[in-house]
C-alpha cells in the first residue's frame, strides 16, 4: 500500500478454503469445515491447513452444520452464550465475509498468472487496489455496527476498527504481487544511494531556493518522504495501476518533461552550491541520453521535485509553524503530488487547517488514494478540511515513519 498511488480521472473507483473454530471456542467438542462462511482464524494460522480432528460429539457436529447451512452467522453467537446478531450487524458480517473471499480470489488469480507467465490484464493492480478498498471498508462498516469485532494492533498501523489483524498474510501477498507487477524495466538505471541521493537533490534545490541550512534538511527529509509514499522506497519502478505514472518519482511525460526545464533553468546556480552534485548530475544526463529520464533514478527524483515541490520550498517555514508534526509536513507534500492546486490553495489561504475542500471532483481523487475510502461512513463525506484530510492519512503512517529512519540513517552517516 504506499507504491500504488494514482491521481488520474480514469482509474476512479472503488475499487479461502477451510476455516476452524479457534480452540478457546468450539474445537473442544469438534472440529468441522464450512464452506460458505469465513471464519476468524486463530492468529497465524494457515487457511488450506487440515488440522487432525478431535474426537466429536456428532450431535454438536449436525448442530453446527444445521446452523452454518441455515445461515448466516446471526444464531451463532447465541449458541455460544453470547448475544444475537441484529439484522444489520448480520447483514455486516455477510458483506465482509464477502469481501475477505473476494479479496483472497483476486489474490490468488493474480497469483497464478504470475507463476504461470501468462499475460495480465492491463492495469492488473486495479482490482487488487479495488478488492483491498472493499474489504477494509466492509470491515469499517462492520465495526461501526459491531464494536467488540476491533481486535488487536496491526503490523501495518491500520486503524484496528479498519482492518482485522488476521489478514495480515493477504495484505503481504498484496504488496508482494504489486512488487512483481511493478518492477523496473530491464533497461532502467538504477543508483546505488538511492536514498542518499533523494535527500541531497531535495537539500540542494531548497538552498538554491534560499533556504538556510537547517530548512534545506527539512526539504532533504521530505523528499524522502515522497519517495517513499509514491513508491515505497523502490527505485524506478513501474505502475501497476497506471499506464502514465512510471518511475522513482511515480511521474508522467509532461510532468517529468516541466521538471526538466525547470532544472535547466536553475543548473548554473545549482553548479555554484554543490559542484560535486553538479557533476553527478552532468554524468546521469549523459548516461540516460535519449532515453525516458522517468526509468534513471537520479533524473526522475530531480524533475519530480521539480515539477511539483521545489517551487513550495520556500515555504517550508511558514509549513512548519502551520503544521509542527514532521509526518503532517510530509502529508502535506504528498498531497502536493496528489492533489497539487487544492493543497497549494490551502496553503496561500492563509488558513492551511481549516480550509475545506469540497469538489466532488478532488474528493474522488483522495478516495482513489485511500483517503475517506473505507466504510459507509468515510464515504458519505462531501466535503473535508485540510486538517481532516491529514488525518485520513493513516495508511501512509508505516511509510512515513520508514522514511523518517532511513532519513536518520543518512544523516548518521553523514555525521559520522
Amino acid at each position: 500500500m504506499g507504491c500504488e498511488q494514482l491521481r488520474y480521472p480514469a482509474a476512479a473507483g472503488y475499487e479461502p478454503d477451510v476455516r476452524f473454530w479457534p480452540k478457546a471456542d468450539m474445537t473442544r467438542l469438534f472440529l468441522y469445515s464450512c464452506f460458505r462462511h469465513y471464519h476468524r482464524l486463530r492468529s497465524g494460522g494457515d487457511m488450506r491447513r487440515q488440522e487432525k480432528a478431535e474426537p466429536v460429539c456428532i450431535l454438536n457436529y449436525l448442530a453446527v452444520i444445521a446452523l452454518c447451512g441455515l445461515a448466516n452467522l446471526a444464531g451463532l453467537p447465541a449458541a455460544l452464550g453470547q448475544p444475537a446478531l441484529t439484522g444489520s450487524q448480520s447483514d455486516a458480517l455477510n458483506a465482509y465475509n464477502k469481501t475477505v473471499q473476494d479479496f483472497r480470489s483476486i489474490l490468488r488469480e493474480r497469483r497464478a498468472q504470475i507463476d504461470a507467465k501468462q499475460k495480465l490484464p492491463d492495469k492488473p493492480g486495479q482490482d487488487l487496489y479495488l478488492a483491498r478498498v472493499a474489504m477494509m471498508g466492509a470491515y469499517k462498516d462492520l465495526t461501526d455496527v459491531l464494536p467488540s469485532r476491533i481486535g488487536r494492533p496491526n503490523k501495518y498501523r491500520i486503524p484496528p476498527a479498519y482492518f482485522d489483524a488476521d489478514n495480515e498474510p493477504l495484505v503481504d501477498e498484496y504488496k508482494n504481487l504489486f512488487r512483481i507487477m511493478q518492477a523496473p524495466p530491464a533497461d532502467a538505471q538504477k543508483s546505488d544511494t538511492p536514498f542518499k541521493d533523494v535527500v541531497d537533490l531535495g537539500t540542494v534545490l531548497a538552498r538554491v531556493k534560499g533556504l538556510d541550512a537547517a530548512h534545506a534538511e527539512v526539504a532533504g527529509r521530505i523528499s524522502l518522504a515522497v519517495f517513499y509514499a509514491e513508491t515505497d522506497g523502490n527505485q524506478n519502478i513501474g505502475n501497476a495501476r497506471s499506464n502514465a505514472y512510471k518511475g522513482s518519482f511515480q511521474t508522467g511525460v509532461s510532468e517529468d518533461k516541466i521538471g526538466q526545464k525547470k532544472w535547466a533553468a536553475i543548473k548554473k546556480s545549482v553548479a555554484a552550491i554543490d559542484p560535486k552534485l553538479s557533476a553527478r548530475d552532468d554524468k546521469e544526463e549523459a548516461r540516460v541520453g535519449n532515453s525516458d529520464q522517468r526509468y534513471n533514478h537520479w533524473t526522475a527524483v530531480r524533475n519530480g521535485l521539480m515539477n511539483a515541490h521545489a517551487d513550495l520550498f520556500p515555504k517550508i517555514p511558514a509549513i512548519m509553524k502551520a503544521l509542527p508534526d514532521p509526518i503532517d509536513q510530509m502529508r502535506f507534500f504528498e498531497l502536493i503530488q496528489i492533489i497539487p492546486s487544492p493543497a497549494k490553495a490551502a496553503l496561500n489561504s492563509g488558513n492551511l487547517l481549516n480550509y475545506r475542500i469540497s469538489e466532488p471532483r478532488i474528493m474522488g481523487y483522495l478516495r482513489n488514494n485511500s483517503m475517506f475510502a473505507y466504510g459507509k461512513a468515510d464515504r458519505a463525506k462531501t466535503s473535508a478540511t485540510m486538517r481532516e484530510i491529514l488525518d485520513s492519512m493513516w495508511l501512509f503512517n508505516d511509510i512515513f515513519d520508514r522514511a523518517l529512519a532511513k532519513f536518520g540513517e543518512i544523516k548518521a552517516q553523514q555525521k559520522g
